[in-house]
């Protein structure tokens, strides 16, 4: 990986860990809030490996319209959900129902 990848993933990390439980946000939104808004794959990429990566709360983190795309990421079919379940987000067919009301949108919560 290469260095610049290293330290963009450890700001998504950053941005990610500040998410509040029951809440999500976008790939895209973390991108742009991290001034890198074509970047919303990148972003991706970052959360695909989070797991290894200690208070990172990847499942907090879904793509522009609440969809689970990164659900593969996690142990088991549907840990994903189970997670954003637990925090009182309802999922039904791999996406955020009320995602506007879930949004956590970091320009706004961040500055």
């Amino acid at each position: 990986m290469k260095a610049e990848n290293k330290n963009f993933f450890q700001k998504v990390y950053e941005v990610a860990r500040q998410i509040p439980e029951g809440r999500v946000t976008s790939y895209g939104a973390i991108a742009k809030y991290l001034g890198a808004a074509r970047s919303a794959r990148m972003v991706g990429w970052a959360m695909n490996g989070a797991g290894a990566v200690e208070g990172v709360p990847a499942h907090r983190v879904v793509n522009k319209i609440g969809l689970l795309t990164g659900k593969h990421h996690f142990e088991g079919s549907n840990l994903m959900q189970q997670l954003l379940e637990n925090e009182g987000v309802k999922v039904v067919d791999n996406r955020v129902i009320d995602f506007e009301r879930h949004f956590w949108d970091p320009f706004k919560e961040l500055g």
